[in-house]
């Protein structure tokens, strides 16, 4: 078993599909390990998408994640970090599989419903950004 992290952004909250996502990560065969909404401000959002820094897309990002509340999501399942991006689908809604979580939820590039870790590196950083001092279960 490993572990992956999944971000549900705010227009996934805003569009109240929550129940609906997490019931797709559920069905993949995911275990929830701990779960938490939070409201990031601007200095979180930064710190989580530190590695795009310097990018265009940056402050843009930036600005729609501190719109509104954001839920993480500490997951375990055989090959979590790359069975929960099959399930995630590409960044882009328009050329995500069919049935993914961005292609029935997302919008566009940015407002995608979904972040999901891409590598166990990631996963170990994104998930001390999230969770920060809290104890996780």
């Amino acid at each position: 078993m490993s572990k992956t992290f999944l971000l549900l952004k705010p227009d996934a909250l805003k569009k109240r599909v929550v129940g609906e996502i997490i019931s797709m990560v559920e069905k993949a065969g995911f275990n929830i390990l701990d779960l938490k909404m939070r409201k990031w401000e601007r200095r979180d959002a930064e710190e989580f998408y530190e590695v795009h820094r310097g990018k265009e897309f940056f402050d843009g990002l930036v600005e729609f994640m501190i719109s509104g509340p954001v839920i993480g999501l500490l997951l375990e399942r055989e090959n979590a970090v790359e069975e929960l991006r099959k399930l995630v689908g590409a960044t882009n809604p328009l050329k995500a599989e069919p049935g993914t979580i961005r292609n029935r939820f997302g919008t566009d590039v940015r407002i995608n419903a979904v972040h999901a870790s891409d590598s166990p590196e990631s996963f170990e950083y994104e998930v001390r950004c999230f969770f920060k001092d809290d104890k996780i279960i």
